[in-house]
């Protein structure tokens, strides 16, 4: 057993750690000519926003969980609860803060190619899984052997969950196919680094977004009426925030954040039973996602965010209510950057490299989907995002094309819960059969 203690362990330190790497990330791509001038226009600013937590975790600075090794021997598993707080607190926040303005009828007008983006998306998942297990298994069989609960599409099984819905299906899928618990860690190590390598190309081809759009042909006119429609709103309502109208939106902030975790810790029990009274095996896991909380919270926090949208709470957007929210947005980047060790993706190489093949072939499927149907860049990243990343990650690619998109994301992650187990199961059936 190895001390993995990183040089700091509280989290005020850490976290001031990372706000003082977005600050320098914002410094710096304030400048305009000289090194950094011309470094973000290859490199988004949100991207290093990410990296940088990663490079302090790979250094050893900070980590996302740690063991402690005593005088007496004694292991002691510590973790950081940074990402906790921004996912459940600030994620929530920022979302309200982010739809406030929105145009509901605008974003539906968005039409059936989002919607399309996202399903070749889960589509890519299903037959990603299969096909890997199938090109891996000619060069290393090993590799995806195993037997009985060992069996490696057993444990693929829970990535499937993972990246077309969220936690709750991964766990449901290991519910389902009774995964050896003893290396359900190394899934859990594959999905992070495949997942956040897959998040940090996407976030770098935002800031080439121009030109893969016109590589595409797409036609991104919807998406600029949107935020024209915002951007002129906003210009219409701007004023200079004062310390009334600050303290005002961190009030309809927290407070809508307060009422939506209430509901959730009412609902997602009462779910949770109904859902264990069904009869149906099958029909217990599909609805799993019900009885999480998280669900309930994002589901119930843009929600509310939405009906302010239709009262004079949307005003507060000219007082800078989406820069706020993208404060949040970025500290909760950078606490997800934090849990990437990029010296992972050279451990368990096999399983990475199932990942990496799984993933390549849902990115290729969404890049030749998008090409045929001339979608823009912005469908296929928050297509994609919404699967493999879900509600945690969907509204911050979304929100670096324009604060007024981070709803979009949402609304297409809340899909991936639904169809999550299902869409798991029936690729982790071509997965064994793959395998055989």
């Amino acid at each position: 057993m190895t001390d993995t203690t990183p040089l700091f362990t509280n989290d005020t330190i850490v976290f001031g750690l990372l706000m003082l790497a977005i600050a320098f990330i914002f410094y710096t791509e304030s400048k305009t000519s000289g090194f950094w001038f011309k470094f973000y226009k290859i490199v988004p600013g949100l991207f290093m926003a990410y990296m940088l937590p990663a490079v302090f975790t790979t250094l050893g600075w900070i980590a996302p969980e740690w063991e402690s090794i005593s005088t007496d021997g004694t292991v002691t598993t510590e973790s950081s609860n940074l990402y906790y707080v921004s996912s459940r607190y600030l994620l929530p926040a920022a979302l309200v803060l982010m739809t406030l303005s929105i145009d509901l009828k605008a974003v539906f007008n968005l039409g059936w190619k989002a919607l399309i983006m996202f399903f070749t998306g889960t589509v890519g998942v299903i037959i990603g899984g299969p096909i890997a297990i199938l090109l891996i298994a000619m060069v290393s069989p090993e590799t995806v052997g195993g037997i009985g609960p060992d069996a490696v599409w057993r444990g693929l099984s829970t990535l499937a969950g993972s990246w077309i819905g969220g936690g709750a299906n991964q766990t449901a899928m290991l519910e389902i196919y009774g995964y050896n618990p003893k290396l359900y860690g190394g899934m859990v190590f594959v999905d992070i680094v495949v997942a956040n390598i897959w998040m940090a190309l996407l976030l770098i081809g935002i800031g080439k977004r121009k030109r893969i759009n016109q590589w595409l042909k797409a036609d991104t006119t919807g998406i600029e009426e949107l935020k024209e429609k915002v951007s002129s709103f906003t210009e219409s309502v701007k004023r200079n925030p004062s310390l009334t109208d600050l303290m005002i939106m961190v009030g309809i902030a927290f407070g809508s954040v307060s009422f939506a975790h209430f509901c959730a810790g009412q609902l997602a029990p009462f779910f949770k039973n109904v859902v264990a009274s069904m009869n149906s095996e099958t029909t217990r896991n599909i609805f799993t996602f019900l009885g999480s909380s998280f669900f309930w919270m994002i589901s119930i926090s843009t929600l509310i965010a939405i009906g302010l949208s239709f009262t004079k709470a949307k005003n507060y957007e000219g007082a800078g209510a989406s820069k706020f929210g993208s404060v949040f947005i970025y500290i909760l980047v950078a606490s997800i950057g934090m849990k990437m060790d990029l010296t992972m993706i050279f451990d368990n190489s096999g399983l990475i490299t199932i990942g990496i093949v799984w993933m390549s072939i849902h990115a290729i499927l969404l890049i030749l989907v998008a090409k045929l149907i001339k979608a823009p860049y912005f469908f296929l990243a928050v297509g994609s995002q919404a699967n493999v990343g879900g509600a945690a990650s969907a509204p911050i690619v979304a929100s670096a094309f324009h604060p007024s998109l981070a709803t979009v994301g949402v609304l297409l992650a809340v899909f991936g819960y639904a169809i999550g187990t299902i869409a798991a199961i029936v690729c982790t059936i071509l997965m064994a059969l793959a395998a055989s």
